[in-house]
């Protein structure tokens, strides 16, 4: 029983640990690469769909509805439900597939894909908050630049370069903020679809912390816990200045 009285000081003994493990060289590879294609893929799609929730149409009130319902939905509720549907032979994806002859993957099951499945379902959950807060910047741009490029003579390609982008970048700095960070302390989707298997082939460093705590290192758990402090420290901070010093005012 770990008490605050019956203690021993270890130096830098519980990171040398930590840092020798092979999982912890798998985890920080895996949080790096899930923390940047889920910050990339929210980033690019939801300024896609803002966009077109932007644009006079007329179903845009019902289609905003249901890109904002995943969000409102529990992670762990989401990340079950996939699993489920990525099931290699009951799930919806691989029956869909076999309708056209196609025999699907072991989405899960598949050390090359599971954590790439598990991207596809963030993406899916977090691309509504991005797209919310793409369509407050893009109805924040005043409808007299437009008009005036359009007097000028402005292709659609021309206003979305030289307007709609410069002027929505604060709210394209705010997305990858936020989804990065997500990225990098993202748990409880990855433990309710796959516990950080198969192997571990789909650990991040949060799941590797957590399976830590649950055996009793509580000391190894803890360094962990501020190593990844200092790894969103470290890429945040630096990447927050850069895309604050790029932004325009209107």
């Amino acid at each position: 029983m770990w008490t605050l009285t019956d203690f021993r000081f270890v130096g830098l003994y519980n990171f040398r640990t930590f840092f020798s493990e092979y999982s912890m060289r798998i985890g920080i590879k895996n949080t790096i690469l899930y923390a940047v294609l889920t910050c990339g893929f929210k980033a690019v799609l939801a300024l896609g769909i803002a966009m077109l929730l932007t644009s006079p149409m007329k179903t845009k009130h019902i289609i905003r509805s249901l890109v904002f319902f995943p969000n409102i939905v529990s992670t762990i509720a989401i990340g079950l439900t996939f699993s489920s549907f990525m099931h290699p032979t009951r799930g919806l994806f691989n029956t869909l597939l076999a309708h056209f002859g196609i025999m699907g993957p072991d989405w899960l099951g598949d050390i090359n894909l599971a954590l790439y499945s598990v991207i596809f379902t963030d993406v899916w959950k977090g691309v509504s908050v991005a797209t919310v807060i793409y369509i407050a910047g893009l109805q924040a741009i005043p409808e007299t630049y437009y008009e005036a490029a359009s007097i000028d003579g402005a292709g659609g390609f021309q206003r979305f370069r030289h307007i709609t982008l410069p002027l929505v970048r604060s709210s394209i700095n705010t997305v990858i903020i936020l989804a990065l960070i997500g990225g990098l302390r993202t748990f409880d989707l990855i433990w309710s679809m796959t516990r950080g298997g198969p192997g571990f082939a789909t650990d991040t460093l949060a799941s590797i912390i957590y399976k830590q705590y649950a055996n009793g290192f509580y000391g190894l758990s803890t360094a962990g816990n501020v190593v990844m402090f200092f790894l969103i420290a470290i890429i945040a901070f630096p990447l927050y200045r850069f895309l604050i010093s790029r932004e325009v005012d209107i």
